[in-house]
């Protein structure tokens, strides 16, 4: 768990994230932890799931939604796309920054929930939220942004890992009810929409990092027609 170019978004274009973070400082806080207890938490390698559904489409401007450490964005970006990434977590923004340095790509970063990042709507090819924590509200405000960012003739891809939905509390405090999961979000599609695909399939895991344990994916792919 996105062009910036409106004016007052926490938008960097330079090598380093700014620090405009605009969200809710608890959910910062909780992703900073997270991140710093470990040097590395993901395996550094694209989204298995990103890679096949991308295959086939021609590179525009994509938005990389919770881009953690940064690696969907650095293989978007090296594949052609026009790459802005946003995440809660500084200490991951300053890891992707470094990557994408390293990579030599430009990317535009931004520091923000989801719902707080205030993105010009309908103004991306692609809206890529590649296993989103993103907490689910009574107004579906998550589910509407991400819905929002899509241009005409665009695509949304939503990638989840199958089962998490349905799971109780947990008593580490991880509830799946506080969450919003793609069966969620395919339910705020309307006739605007086509459904390319919506399925439970094996996930091609990259070797390494945080949720290596998780069999297979749900994966929503729409794009927007009008």
């Amino acid at each position: 768990m996105t062009d910036n170019i409106t004016a007052g978004s926490p938008v960097s274009d330079t090598s380093l994230p700014g620090d405009g973070y605009v969200g809710d400082p608890a959910v910062r806080a909780e992703w900073d932890n997270r991140y710093a207890d470990r040097q590395q938490l993901w395996s550094g390698q694209p989204n298995g799931a990103l890679v096949t559904e991308v295959a086939g489409l021609t590179p525009g401007r994509v938005l990389d939604v919770g881009c953690g450490e940064g690696a969907d964005a650095v293989w978007l970006a090296r594949g052609g796309w026009d790459v802005t990434a946003l995440e809660v977590s500084g200490v991951a923004l300053e890891r992707a920054a470094g990557h994408a340095r390293d990579a030599g790509v430009a990317v535009r970063w931004i520091h923000a929930a989801l719902t707080e990042a205030a993105l010009p709507p309908a103004s991306f090819d692609l809206v890529s939220a590649q296993y989103p924590a993103l907490l689910r509200t009574p107004d579906a405000a998550a589910e509407r942004a991400l819905l929002a960012a899509v241009a005409p003739g665009g695509v949304l891809l939503l990638v989840h890992h199958a089962g998490m939905d349905t799971q109780q509390a947990h008593d580490s405090g991880f509830d799946p009810a506080d969450y919003v999961w793609p069966s969620m979000v395919a339910a705020q599609l309307t006739d605007d929409w086509k459904v390319e695909v919506n399925e439970q399939r094996p996930r091609v895991a990259p070797d390494g990092g945080a949720g290596v344990h998780h069999a297979d994916d749900l994966v929503l792919h729409a794009r927007r027609l009008r």
